[in-house]
């Protein structure tokens, strides 16, 4: 099964994670505060926000004002740790998830910048440049919206949380709502699934932009397993930061280059596995960090195939 060794790393992971709780309060809210300008940064960029990881700290954190950056941006980034703020209070309860639920994210996420469009469904056919798919007609939306809403609800308890929340996040993108804030209104719903199933929020770097989006692709050919790993990597990466910072994870991360050298391995050839998944690794920027515990459970399982 494609993926599978990745899929049980994160449910180890979880188990893990669970057997530690509760995490103490402050210690959580220091967590988010920490994730949170990450996640944004990096859901705003994959759709062209020009501010980088420092500055969308300094806006959110400080109230800064970027010189030379827009106020669409500065307003995007704001707008989206309101509409964090929202999905963790939403993760609290165990209510159905309605298509209110869904307008009200939108509406947060454009007040300001496109009042007319903030929290409305488009009222126009469109095409999306590079996409494999067209759009459903306008008018067909609102009962699209409403019969996706029962999907989620009759199919929240599917074992696979990883393939679950990745295809909820591909419909969503598929029946493409509104004009504008899809992709960034798909990963916060995907998140509050995660959130209200215990795991940390899954980024999605915008370093793996174009993979995010051929993978996306190749769902609309009904490919789906470069899109579920793409969401489980981010799901692992997730993970891993929750149980370094929570001084939970006994493994040393070092960088590739470290491992390289005291390994068989090259640098380049464990970058290589770490993006394939083969190998136990969590990514920080451009940089991936693994353990030498992962090369060793890599080279053993390696030898047994053999």
């Amino acid at each position: 099964m494609p993926n599978q060794r990745l899929y049980e790393r994160i449910f180890d992971k979880k188990r893990f994670l669970d057997s530690r709780r509760p995490i103490p309060k402050a210690i959580l809210k220091r967590l988010r505060e920490e994730i949170n300008p990450e996640f944004i940064y990096n859901s705003n960029a994959i759709e062209g926000n020009t501010l980088n990881l420092k500055e969308t700290r300094l806006v959110l954190t400080e109230g800064m004002t970027i010189k030379g950056k827009p106020l669409k941006d500065h307003l995007e980034a704001t707008n989206h740790l309101e509409a964090l703020d929202y999905i963790y209070k939403l993760s609290n309860d165990t209510f159905d998830i309605t298509v209110g639920h869904l307008l009200k994210m939108h509406q947060i996420m454009l007040n300001g910048i496109e009042k007319e469009l903030a929290g409305r469904y488009r009222p126009v056919h469109i095409r999306i440049p590079g996409a494999n798919f067209i759009p459903p007609n306008a008018l067909k939306i609102s009962q699209l919206m409403e019969d996706f809403v029962k999907w989620i609800k009759e199919n929240e308890k599917q074992a696979n949380i990883i393939e679950y929340v990745a295809d909820l996040h591909y419909q969503f993108v598929w029946i493409h709502p509104f004009i504008d804030g899809n992709g960034r209104v798909a990963r916060l719903l995907m998140n509050l699934i995660l959130i209200r199933k215990g795991y940390p929020p899954a980024i999605i770097l915008n370093n793996d932009r174009g993979k995010y989006y051929n993978a996306l692709n190749n769902a609309d050919r009904g490919e789906f397993h470069a899109f579920f790993k793409i969401i489980g990597q981010a799901v692992e990466r997730s993970l891993d930061i929750y149980l370094r910072v929570l001084g939970l994870d006994t493994e040393d991360f070092l960088s590739l280059s470290d491992l390289a050298k005291d390994s068989t391995y090259s640098q380049e050839y464990l970058s290589l596995l770490a993006r394939q998944g083969k190998l136990s690794a969590i990514k920080f920027g451009r940089n991936w960090l693994s353990s030498k515990k992962a090369v060793e459970e890599y080279i053993k399982k390696r030898k047994r195939k053999r």
